[in-house]
C-alpha cells in the first residue's frame, strides 16, 4: 500500500498525523510512505528523521496524491488538501463532520472513502485507535500545567519557617478523558481537587483519583452511552447552575471540558459566576472551540474578566505537538491494521463495526447515517 502523509493547513494546527516511529513500523510491514515536505516541522520533527525511518519526502503533494492508496491528515479543513486525489483513495483524519457538511458532499463527489477518526466507536476493540481519547488525555494535562503557569500562587500546600501556604483549590467540570487527566495532574501537583459531571457513574472514577465529586440532586442521568454525555433537561440545568454557583466562588482554578457530540458546548459558568470568583482565579476552557463552557471565554484568547483570567487557547493538543503527534500516529497505525491484508494491500472491510462507525463517504455518496 502507498501512503501519503499531508502537511497540515488548518489554522492553529501544530501536529502531524504520522511520526517517524510509526513510519518505521509501516515500512517494516511492506508499505511505501510519502510525507509532504516539512509536514513535521511544527511538531519539532525534521524531514531527515522521516527519511531515516524509511519514508520518502514529497515535494509536490498535489501530484503524488494521485499515486497513493491512502492519505492521512490530522485536520481536514479544505478541498485544497485533496486536490488531485484519485477515485477510491482512502482519506483518514479528523473530518469535523458536523461543521464540514459542505466538504463532505465535495469528498463524496470525488468518490473518496473518508474515515473520520472522531467517529471511531468507543468500544474496547477500538481503544487503541481512539484519537479523541489520546488527544483529550494530553489536553487535560496541558490545561492544568498552563493554568498553574498563569496562576500567581503555588498549587501545593507548602510548609515554611515563615508559615504554611494553603493548597490551591481546583475544580474540573466534565470527567471524561480530558477531565480525568486534569484531575490526576492537579492532584500530582498538590492541589485540592473536586469535579463535576452530569453522569453519576463517573463518581467512582473521580474519587479513585483522590478528588471529591460535586453532586446535583436529581433523578436524571446525563449518560448517553458510548462514553458521551447528553443534553440535560431545563430543570436539571437550573439545579446544576445553583450548585456550581455555590462551589465555583471558592475555587482558584476551574478547568472545563464538557462537550456534547454534534452540539455546541453547554454553558456551565455564567458571567455572574465569574464575577463571584476570587480575584486572580483562573478559568481554562477546553471546550472553547465548540462555543465554550464559560460564557465569557473567547476563542484563542486569554482575557481578564472581573479579575479572573479566562484562557481559551485554540487546539490545546497542538500546544504539546510532539507527544500529541506520536500518539495520533499510533492510533492511525492501529486503525490500518484492520484495513490491510497479509500482503500489505489495502483491503477495507465495510462490514466491520469500526469502519462502519467512522466511514463518512464511499463510492460517491455520504454513507454515515448521522449525515445522510
Amino acid at each position: 500500500m502507498k501512503i501519503l502523509v499531508l502537511k497540515e493547513t488548518a489554522a492553529h494546527e501544530g501536529r502531524v498525523s504520522i511520526t517517524p516511529e510509526t513510519i518505521k513500523k509501516l515500512v517494516d510491514q511492506g508499505h511505501e510512505v510519502l510525507i509532504e515536505k516539512d509536514a513535521g516541522k511544527s511538531s519539532g520533527i525534521a524531514d531527515n528523521l522521516y527519511t531515516a525511518a524509511g519514508a520518502k519526502i514529497s515535494k509536490d503533494a498535489t501530484k503524488d496524491i494521485a499515486k497513493v492508496d491512502l492519505v492521512t491528515v490530522v485536520s481536514f479543513d479544505s478541498m485544497d488538501q485533496v486536490k488531485g486525489i484519485k477515485e477510491g483513495t482512502v482519506f483518514v483524519g479528523l473530518m469535523k463532520p458536523y461543521q464540514n457538511t459542505k466538504l463532505l458532499k465535495d469528498l463524496a463527489k470525488k468518490k473518496v472513502t473518508a474515515l473520520a477518526l472522531e467517529l471511531i466507536p468507543r468500544i474496547s476493540r477500538a481503544q487503541a485507535m481512539d484519537v479523541l481519547s489520546s488527544q483529550s488525555n494530553l489536553a487535560g494535562y496541558k490545561a492544568v500545567v498552563d493554568s498553574a503557569a498563569e496562576y500567581g500562587r503555588a498549587l501545593p500546600m507548602m510548609m515554611t519557617a515563615a508559615g504554611t501556604i494553603p493548597p490551591a483549590r481546583v475544580l474540573v467540570l466534565g470527567a471524561g478523558v480530558a477531565g480525568l487527566q486534569a484531575i490526576a495532574t492537579a492532584k500530582r501537583m498538590g492541589a485540592v481537587v473536586s469535579a463535576f459531571d452530569v453522569r453519576p457513574a463517573v463518581k467512582e472514577q473521580v474519587e479513585s483519583l483522590g478528588a471529591s465529586f460535586v453532586e446535583v440532586e436529581a433523578d436524571e442521568s446525563g449518560d448517553s452511552g458510548g462514553g458521551y454525555a447528553k443534553e440535560m433537561s431545563d430543570d436539571y440545568k437550573r439545579r446544576q447552575s445553583e450548585k456550581l454557583a455555590e462551589v465555583i466562588k471558592n475555587q482558584d482554578i476551574v478547568v472545563t471540558t464538557a462537550l456534547i457530540p454534534g452540539k455546541p458546548a453547554p454553558i456551565l459558568i455564567t458571567a455572574n459566576m465569574v464575577k463571584s470568583m476570587k480575584e486572580g482565579s483562573i478559568i481554562y476552557d477546553l471546550a472553547v472551540e465548540n462555543g465554550g463552557n464559560c460564557e465569557l471565554a473567547e476563542f484563542d484568547k486569554m482575557v481578564m474578566k472581573h479579575g479572573v483570567k479566562i484562557i481559551g487557547h485554540a487546539n490545546v493538543p497542538s500546544r504539546i505537538g510532539f507527544d500529541a503527534s506520536q500518539v495520533f500516529g499510533r492510533n492511525i497505525f492501529n486503525l490500518l491494521k484492520i484495513m490491510v491484508n497479509s500482503n500489505a494491500e489495502l483491503d477495507v472491510n465495510f462490514d466491520d463495526e469500526i469502519i462502519k462507525g467512522c466511514c463518512l463517504t464511499h463510492d460517491g455518496a455520504i454513507v454515515h447515517p448521522n449525515f445522510l
